[in-house]
Parts: structure tokens; sequence; C-alpha cells
């Protein structure tokens, strides 16, 4: 059986392996899938040599940062999924309400070894954190949700795509590789471990106490097969004019997948292969593995290295320094938060793209970098815009408070970007423009496709 890369693997603590004890504990966070999953089938390989069967938890936490109904909708349709799949695995599945560390805490006292999957925002790095400091066992972190690991690319923020895509496709032919699934040779599903029933995501979101401010979208439903079927409709009728269309937000040349990548409910690896291993052109292929594998590394490079990912200060100083220089420039039209938030503007694209994003939880590409340069153009300040466009975000869309979300966000204002001639509010960060839509799209159609929805 080919092994995991060992560089997927890191040991967060010195504690030895307590091999007197019950089971393997994989606590799945970010990884929310039973198949093709790194950290799981570590697990579950671990669990075999030691003669132990592996038992999964997952915590539900009902203040997770910026999550709202539609968030947990989808991501509870995932989890109801997966929790079926481990039991066909023989793997119980354990789903607790609480705090992650505290969760994971109590069941390690059954645990002579707990495996984690790898996160790279600030508090999901301190919930590993702590979770190593205060078990008593080993404890191991495996990246499943990336597909070279960040530190064999860089030890350091990389500057743009440029310069990280030479680090990263050097690693592809060792990584970029199946997951064969295996095991686990001992069956859990006989121990008695208490947990919420897993297999009713309606109940279950019915008891959290959470924000119910935005709703959940019926345009998208969470797990894993949901995920293999818009990949498989995407290589089969859209992958082949994926060089020629994508940009394009009214033909739907898209992938859709980003949702499911943020919720761990379907790995990279497999996505990649599946685009390269289709009967398609080279030039589709290099096209759209340059946006999941070069783009969205990137975006996971900059979350892990710069702490202040989602904050102004996250932003190169030369970004800062001209919009900063430029905040006092009249404005073609200023709005208010909730203008903005209702779509109420006198640009009838920006409109369409803000009704897509309320109604779907998703956006096209192109449309999200308009709209995101249209809120620098129409706020007062550009620390302000940088805070609306970051709420917008993490409000609305499904894929929000992720590495390659806030990316986004920071792209609008000049990261991962290069100095642009100086004009008027942006100073020499990039600017967009409805005549830029106008020429290249047929955006006419687009705003009759968000009005539709």
């Amino acid at each position: 059986m080919p092994m995991i890369e060992p560089q997927r693997i890191q040991a967060l603590n010195d504690a030895p392996v307590a091999r007197d004890r019950r089971c393997v504990l994989y606590w799945m966070q970010a990884s929310q899938r039973a198949g093709s999953n790194h950290a799981l089938e570590h697990a579950c390989r671990q669990a075999d040599e030691l003669k132990l069967p592996v038992v999964v938890c997952f915590a539900l936490t009902d203040d997770y940062p910026d999550a709202n109904e539609r968030h947990y909708a989808f991501m509870l349709e995932g989890l109801t999924e997966t929790a079926a799949q481990l039991e066909q695995r023989g793997v119980r599945f354990v789903l607790r309400r609480g705090r992650p560390p505290e969760v994971v805490a109590d069941l390690a006292e059954k645990a002579a070894l707990i495996i984690c999957d790898a996160a790279y925002l600030r508090h999901q790095r301190q919930w590993r954190r702590q979770v190593a400091r205060t078990a008593d066992c080993r404890v191991e972190r495996v990246e499943a949700d990336v597909v070279v690991p960040v530190a064999v690319v860089s030890d350091k923020t990389e500057y743009a795509a440029r310069t990280i895509r030479p680090r990263h496709r050097r690693h592809w032919e060792r990584f970029l590789t199946p997951l064969e699934q295996a095991g686990p040779r001992r069956d859990s599903l006989a121990m008695r471990l208490d947990g919420l029933p897993p297999d009713d995501s309606a109940a279950l979101l019915a008891r959290l106490d959470i924000d119910r401010s935005v709703q959940r979208t019926d345009h998208y439903h969470g797990g894993t097969r949901r995920a293999r079927q818009r990949l498989k409709a995407f290589v089969r009728d859209a992958l082949g004019r994926y060089v020629d269309e994508r940009s394009d937000p009214s033909l739907g040349v898209a992938s859709r997948l980003s949702a499911y990548l943020h919720f761990g409910q379907i790995a990279p690896v497999e996505i990649a292969c599946a685009v390269r291993d289709a009967d398609v052109p080279e030039p589709a292929k290099e096209a759209y593995l340059e946006e999941l594998l070069i783009r969205r590394e990137l975006a996971v490079n900059f979350a892990f290295h710069n702490p202040q990912y989602d904050r102004w200060r996250g932003l190169p100083s030369w970004a800062r320094a001209t919009l900063e220089a430029h905040k006092s420039d009249a404005r073609p039209a200023v709005y208010t938060f909730a203008q903005l938030e209702a779509g109420d503007t006198h640009d009838a694209y920006w409109n369409a793209a803000m009704r897509e994003m309320v109604v779907t939880g998703a956006m096209h590409n192109t449309m999200r970098m308009y709209w995101g340069k249209k809120i620098i153009e129409w706020t007062r300040s550009p620390r302000t815009a940088f805070r609306w466009m970051r709420t917008l975000n993490n409000r609305y869309f499904l894929d929000g408070r992720d590495p390659s979300s806030y990316a986004n966000v920071g792209w609008c204002f000049g990261l991962h970007d290069r100095p642009w001639a100086e004009r008027d509010v942006f100073g020499t960060v990039r600017y967009m423009s409805a005549g830029g839509l106008e020429r290249k799209y047929d955006i006419d159609s687009y705003v009759r496709q968000c009005a539709a929805l």
C-alpha cells in the first residue's frame, strides 16, 4: 500500500503513545469526509499497528467565529453523510456539542494516540495547540486539505503566484497521487460513547443556539456525494471550455466546488487527479490546476505565514500607503453598509452580484473581483471598505472565513498583485470598471440570470 507522505504528518507534542488505552482517536474538524482523507487514513493505519479500533469525534460549537445558519446547515448535511460512511467502515462517529479542545480532552482519556487534521486560521491553530498541550498521549497533525504541505512549499509569505508557482509545481509528482483506503481492522461501533445522533441534520440545526440572520440556501447542499457529482459534471461538461469561457460570469463554466473544499467535504487531491486524468486538452487542465493548486495554496501560504491575514495590517505596505494617500479623493458615489448589503446601488452589475451572493451563498470569481473593487470605490475610507467587505464575505459566502476567501478580499486591496498606474481613490492598486465587463462578457445575461434567482 502506498504510504502517506511523511511530510504531511507533524507531531504536536512530545508525549508517548499510550499503548494500554482503548482506541486511536481522530479529531475531525477541517477534513469533514470519510474518503480521500489523509488524517483518517493515518489514524486507521496507526490503529492497525497498535491493534486498536478508531474513533472519530467532531466538536459542534454554537459560536464558531462568524458562522450562521447558512454555514451550519451546509456543514451538518455533510456530517450526516460522513457519519454514515464511517459506520460502513466500522468506525464510531461521536458528535458532541462544545468547544473542540474540551470535547477532545474528554475523549482523550481513552486514546492511545490522537490524530487531528490541519487548519490554518488563527483560532483553528490555537485549538490544536491547546489539545496538544493538555493531552497526556501523543498528538499528530496531518495535512489533508492541501495537495502540497505548506512547509514543504515555502517557509515564508510568498509575494505572488509567480513566486510560489515554481516552488509548488516541483512537488506535484510526489504529492498529487490518489489516496488508497484501508482498514481499520478492528470495529469500534460497539464502544459506548455519548454523543448527539448525527443522522438528522435538520434536527441538529434546530437545536443549536446560533446566528439565524442568514438562512440556508437551496442552491447548494452539503456532502461528499454532492461534491463528487459537481466534480463529475464539471469535468464532463465544462472543463474542456475552461480556458476560453471561465471568466464570463454568464456562461457558468466553473466547478462550484469552493464551499465543499472549505468544509473539507472533498479533497483537493481528488479534484486535481480527476482533472489531470480527464480527456480534455492540456491547456484546460493547466488553467484549472493553476486555480486549484497555485492560487488556492498561495492563499493557504498567506494565512499560515501572516498572522494578520484578516486585518488591514496584513495587506502589503505599498497598497495600504497608496490607498491611505487617496482616502480623501472624491468618490463617484458613497453608500452605507445597509445600502450595500441590500444591493441598492446605481450599478446593475454590482447589484446582480450581490443578489447572487445573498441568495445562493456564492459568486462568480470575475464578479467577486468587481464586487470588491467597487466597495473600495464607494466607501469613504479604505479601512472601512476592508472591514465591510470582510463582514459581507464572511456573512453570506458559504466559502467565507477561509484562507482563499481572505486572500480574495486582500487581492482587491493589492495583495498578491503589483502597483498599477495611479488614479483617484485607488492610487496604484488595480482598478476594475463596468466598461471592462461590457467589453469582455455578456454581462446583461448575467444580470438576467441573477434577477431570476
